[in-house]
């Protein structure tokens, strides 16, 4: 009922009006709008516990809600649906991966953490190896959020370039400034606190915005829900399952299994994610919050994968002027498709919230490692001086990332769901070595050496790539990050110290 009243209210504007510059502005400010009212509430009273691990008082159904809005980058909402064109759905394999991964994290990571009640996940390698293995992690995590953020909120700055920005002759450095500077006013307070009631409001948003955009197409082409089901499973764009070519990136065991990898890797072991996971009362609450997660995953994303069939399905019906990257499908048709100015009000609000929830999260996250890991604050300042030296640390992470959004304006050539798990795949293998390293045995290791081990994972992981394809013609796909933790923990073995 809620969602049909939402439906007739955004029906009853104009059908075919463009959406302009100033109508995309005008979004966008409401938005932010109540992004900051969202935050001020939740910020009242809030403390560096709050920041860092929101007091560790927040209901599991509150975590899970902020969860499935923080798997959903802008990323996902512009680079899902416009890949299907040309990887069909094979997304799901990695999908199903990822809910293995889910459980992984629950019953092994979680009750680990929680024992040792550490702020930021890698005070776990500090406990197990010693300083120097703690703050490897902690600097491969930073590159790694770093830049995977920066890519996400990289597409979301172009797309609105296009709209906004370039109509009034703002470059893009403003474009990407003003974007962080909104990042940072809004979490620059509560912290981890702020972010889970900001995400749940991402979380409606965003669902609803893909749920009322499908709806729009359907309508745009006189397809009923039946018909469309049909249009899609017959479509050769919804091919799940590719199990014919073992050489081939798509084959299922090999994206299955790179999604379990890859899910516990840029989840279970990322600062980002888990702070919000670590912020229930007790390691129950933390695991029903994630199981929940995993399941509202698949249906979502699948969602945005019919929404790619049906964007497509609509260029082709209406004769309009394809684009020229696979990104920038839904962004043309929501606004200049001829469909009612509600479509592009939706597509601005997902985006938009998407991309805010993303970039918050991350910044409050990368302060949160940086402080704890690299300055080790926590250790040696009191309350006052630890809330200074947070907030320089916050401004700083900030202008970081708008310098690295800036520099993949220049050099970000291809789909920005592959180029974010490349990059993933090689600085998140460290990662994944070392405390799978830890975990599963009981040795020591020289621990002064590890960052050479860090940096020697990547580079022979890229050189095997390079071989593979080159001399077998096998290519490594999204499980390069498997061959890069394995690597990692080879070098730990021969560090291992003598009994």
């Amino acid at each position: 009922m809620l969602l049909r009243s939402i439906f007739r209210i955004f029906a009853s504007f104009s059908p075919n009006i463009v959406m302009s510059p100033v109508a995309v502005i005008i979004t966008v400010l409401g938005y932010i709008l109540l992004l900051f009212v969202f935050a001020r509430i939740s910020s009242r009273k809030a403390g560096n516990a709050a920041f860092f691990t929101g007091n560790r008082r927040t209901p599991w159904y509150m975590a899970a809600s902020a969860m499935i809005a923080a798997a959903m980058s802008g990323v996902t909402f512009i680079s899902v649906p416009g890949s299907v064109a040309a990887d069909a759905f094979s997304y799901m394999q990695m999908v199903m991966g990822f809910t293995v991964g889910q459980f992984i994290i629950a019953f092994v990571l979680v009750p680990t953490f929680y024992r040792l009640r550490v702020v930021s996940l890698y005070e776990y390698l500090d406990t197990r190896f010693g300083i120097t293995s703690h703050r490897t992690g902690a600097w491969f995590f930073f590159i790694s959020k770093m830049s995977g953020t920066a890519l996400k909120v990289y597409i979301v700055c172009a797309v609105m370039q296009g709209l906004v920005f370039n109509h009034y002759g703002i470059p893009f450095w403003a474009n990407a400034a003003l974007t962080m500077t909104f990042v940072w006013l809004y979490t620059q307070r509560g912290g981890v606190k702020t972010l889970i009631w900001t995400d749940t409001l991402k979380t409606v948003c965003l669902v609803a915005s893909l749920v009322l955009t499908i709806v729009y197409l359907m309508r745009g082409m006189g397809w009923s829900l039946a018909n469309t089901a049909q249009q899609v499973a017959a479509s050769p764009m919804s091919r799940i399952f590719f199990f014919d070519d073992p050489a081939s990136g798509y084959y299922f065991w090999k994206m299955f299994s790179a999604g379990i990898v890859l899910l516990v890797a840029m989840t279970g072991l990322d600062q980002d994610m888990m702070q919000r996971n670590l912020s229930c009362a007790t390691p129950r609450d933390s695991q029903k919050n994630i199981i929940l997660t995993a399941f509202c995953q698949i249906f979502v994303i699948l969602l945005f994968l019919v929404l790619g069939v049906l964007l497509y399905r609509y260029v082709e019906s209406t004769g309009l002027p394809m684009p020229a990257k696979s990104d920038q499908v839904f962004a043309q048709v929501a606004v200049n498709g001829g469909l009612p100015l509600a479509v592009g009000v939706l597509f601005v609000i997902g985006l938009i919230s998407s991309t805010y929830s993303s970039a918050g999260s991350a910044l409050t996250a990368l302060t949160t490692s940086f402080t704890v890991d690299i300055l080790t604050a926590t250790k040696h300042d009191n309350d006052q001086a630890l809330t200074r030296t947070r907030r320089i640390v916050h401004i700083a992470m900030a202008a970081c990332m708008a310098v690295v959004i800036l520099g993949f304006e220049y050099c970000a050539d291809d789909s920005v769901i592959n180029l974010v798990y490349k990059v993933a795949g090689y600085t998140y293998g460290p990662i994944l070595g070392m405390f799978v390293f830890g975990m599963s045995t009981r040795r020591r290791i020289k621990d002064r050496w590890m960052p050479l081990v860090a940096i020697a994972a990547p580079l022979l992981s890229g050189l095997l790539q390079y071989v593979a394809r080159t001399h077998w013609h096998y290519q490594i796909g999204f499980e390069l990050l498997i061959y890069n933790a394995a690597f990692t923990m080879l070098g730990m073995l021969l560090l291992t110290k003598k009994r």
